[in-house]
């Protein structure tokens, strides 16, 4: 049996999320930092299509909003989560009949719904981002079907925000859009806040910009389709919007993947997105998968737990449910990070966290059949629902986990890996799995043996060192061509090294 964790214990959480467009439970499960969608259901109820006209939400929507809350209701009874959170935003707060909403919402469902402010939805939609990836700058823009919340990302925490009527549903004009006219809305009502919230990075969440993101992916033939962290510079996101701003519904319903629910709101999202790009100077826009509901859980947890990394926290999660032995990537980060800190980073400050991450993951294959493990888990890892990485983060790890199983130096999805990692750094992660598989081979996956040897890298060459009776036992024909192996990699020469005992202790 291995030793039992010591941080808090893992428990189950609902949250009910009652937006201006779209009603949706989402079942988490919750692992130290780590957060897993176990269950998400969602329905596009249109709560406040006709807020602009008559101020009051859509007959039609509330009754389409009952019926899946009553479903949500008794799904969350019967999962039994330790913890259940049920908000509402915009259009319940903004509705002249939304407190008799939500008096029907608790007599017929049971469910107390807590309606946000329009700074605690923007708050949350922060607090969401930082979810998914921590220490993220700049602006974070929620899209909903009533309003978008803004809100500036400061020392790692929300600061100042805005909430603006510019969500679909608040310019009442379904099915006669004008981006032209949307656009001058969305710069004329940004103007008094433009200097506040100008910003080089903007984070963009909600479903109308995932769907925005997914398209522009297809359009521009991008091989990564995980819309967590995808990235559009303000060039690419410029012409992606203009062209999607003025396609019909029909245009794109013709393309795969994308909700058909949310295509009369898709060219409304792209024309805010044009008047923001234009009116705040961005510069980078940033697609968050985590958002509000996200941002809820997130302040639920305890301080020290939010500071954890969630990469990291995911990466340890995903070896436990395998039975990997929780010493062993802890054994593995401490003698292949002193090696690697004497090399200049090729992934900047992020580099020392994927190194560790890696050897988190070391033993994730450990059950797979050999012959194809290698394959199975660049690409379990390269689209494993772990946040705290962006994409050429993705797809460094996922080769780095490819090398530790084979030596083989053609990678799974070359053209996808050659457009997000230079060739340098293709060679690195395969240089840190080669490290992590010399590691593993060299003490048969045992921390204690591990010690007995040291990893040294110097400018013309690896070092792989232990004492004489610690060599006897750790270096032999697969040792050398492990280490071997490396060497080459790093462009060294090897060298295997066995010391007396004592000038070991004493050095």
């Amino acid at each position: 049996m291995w030793a039992r964790e010591t941080k808090p214990g893992p428990f189950d959480a609902a949250v009910i999320d009652v937006g201006s467009n779209s009603v949706r439970l989402v079942l988490y499960r919750v692992e130290g930092r780590a957060v897993w969608t176990m269950f998400n259901e969602k329905i596009l109820a249109g709560l406040g299509r006709d807020l602009a006209a008559t101020g009051r939400l859509s007959p039609d929507g509330v009754e389409a909003a009952l019926a899946a809350l009553r479903r949500f209701a008794a799904l969350v009874a019967a999962a039994k989560p330790e913890r259940v959170f049920a908000v509402a935003t915009a259009a319940v707060r903004e509705a002249q009949d939304g407190s008799a909403f939500c008096r029907r919402v608790w007599t017929e469902t049971g469910l107390e719904l807590r309606v946000l402010s329009g700074a605690e939805e923007a708050r949350y939609a922060a607090l969401g981002v930082l979810a998914g990836a921590p220490h993220s700058t700049g602006l974070v823009g929620d899209l909903g079907g009533a309003s978008l919340e803004l809100v500036r990302l400061h020392l790692d925490q929300p600061g100042d925000g805005v909430t603006l009527p510019l969500g679909p549903f608040s310019f009442g004009d379904i099915g006669r859009f004008d981006p032209d006219r949307i656009r001058t809305q969305v710069e004329r009502r940004l103007k008094p806040h433009a200097e506040r919230l100008s910003t080089p990075v903007f984070h963009a969440v909600g479903g109308a910009w995932r769907n925005f993101a997914l398209l522009a992916m297809r359009m521009s033939g991008y091989p990564l389709e995980i819309v967590h962290q995808f990235e559009l510079s303000r060039r690419e996101a410029m012409e992606a919007a203009k062209v999607i701003a003025r396609q019909s519904p029909r245009s794109l319903d013709k393309v795969e993947g994308i909700s058909k629910r949310r295509l009369e709101t898709l060219p409304h999202a792209a024309a805010v997105l044009e008047g923001l790009i234009e009116t705040l100077g961005i510069e980078r826009v940033v697609l968050s998968a985590f958002g509000l509901r996200e941002g809820v859980l997130f302040e639920s947890m305890p301080m020290a737990q939010r500071a954890e990394d969630p990469l990291i926290e995911g990466c340890e999660a995903l070896s436990r449910r395998e039975g990997v032995n929780p010493e062993l990537g802890a054994a593995l980060e401490a003698w292949v990070k002193p090696a690697f800190a004497s090399l200049e980073p090729l992934m900047d400050v992020r580099e020392s966290v994927l190194l560790s991450a890696a050897c988190h993951l070391a033993d994730l294959g450990a059950r797979l059949h050999p012959d194809h493990r290698a394959d199975l888990i660049f690409h379990q890892v390269l689209r494993a629902p772990i946040p705290g990485m962006n994409h050429p983060e993705r797809v460094f790890l996922a080769t780095s986990l490819f090398a530790r199983h084979t030596a083989a130096a053609t990678v799974p999805e070359p053209a996808l890996v050659a457009r997000l990692l230079t060739h340098e750094r293709v060679q690195r992660a395969r240089a840190i799995g080669s490290a992590i598989r010399l590691a593993c081979d060299l003490s048969g996956r045992n921390a204690e043996l591990l010690r007995r040897a040291t990893l040294e890298l110097r400018p013309s060459s690896v070092i792989l060192e232990a004492d004489e009776a610690s060599a006897a036992i750790l270096f032999g024909e697969q040792t050398s061509k492990r280490a071997g192996t490396l060497a080459s990699l790093l462009e060294r020469d090897l060298k295997l090294r066995t010391t007396r005992a004592q000038l070991r202790e004493s050095a």
